[in-house]
């Protein structure tokens, strides 16, 4: 029931805000997931990002996101340098490997950040590193503890799509058994574009 809840809300949400924004398509050799970027002019100077994803894996692990990650460009010269701040919130049902198997379901609220670089010259290419990361005290329910990051390395093909390929690791902390276990949602590397419009 709560796997249903949390696909058809992910699912649902953007549509309201659908104005201007993204879709972000991401899959790796044991996962896919899907977010949904709106933008909105009021948070900080630059705006923020709005983002609102699903993850499934090859477990039917299933990790749904919210988030808003506001960003901008340093003061200086380093106009190609952006970074960004923001909040993360995590919801999801992990069953765990055929071997090893388990029913936790849980939440967390991270923080974390976002450096992208766009290097200067002819070729589209930038590079983007973040992480995003909840303690035991901002987890929620059975999860103790959740971290994710992932590194990029992007090409604009048009300036409304971009592709990517890069490396994901989001590990979850929980108790199986009376057993502590660091739990590796996703652990590989993911091919990507992102569609603007």
């Amino acid at each position: 029931m709560l796997r249903k809840a949390l696909i058809i809300t992910t699912l649902l949400i953007p549509f309201n805000n659908a104005s201007a924004g993204a879709i972000d398509f991401r899959v790796g050799s044991d996962m896919a997931e899907l977010t949904f970027f709106t933008q909105n002019a009021s948070f900080g100077y630059g705006g923020a990002d709005i983002g609102v994803g699903v993850l499934f894996n090859e477990y039917n692990d299933v990790i749904a996101n919210g988030s808003i990650l506001v960003s901008g460009s340093p003061a200086g010269d380093v106009k190609a340098l952006h970074f960004g701040v923001g909040a993360k919130l995590y919801g999801g049902d992990i069953n765990g490997p055929d071997n090893a198997p388990v029913d936790i379901q849980g939440g967390a609220v991270a923080i974390g950040g976002q450096v992208r670089y766009v290097f200067p010259g002819n070729a589209p290419l930038a590079v983007l590193g973040e992480v995003f990361f909840a303690p035991e005290v901002t987890s929620i329910s059975e999860f103790d503890r959740l971290l994710e990051y992932r590194v990029a390395l992007e090409l604009e093909v048009t300036p409304s799509a971009r592709a990517y390929i890069g490396y994901r690791m989001m590990e979850v902390k929980f108790d199986a058994a009376g057993t502590s276990v660091d739990y590796e949602v996703d652990d590989s590397a993911n091919i990507g574009v992102r569609f603007e419009f």
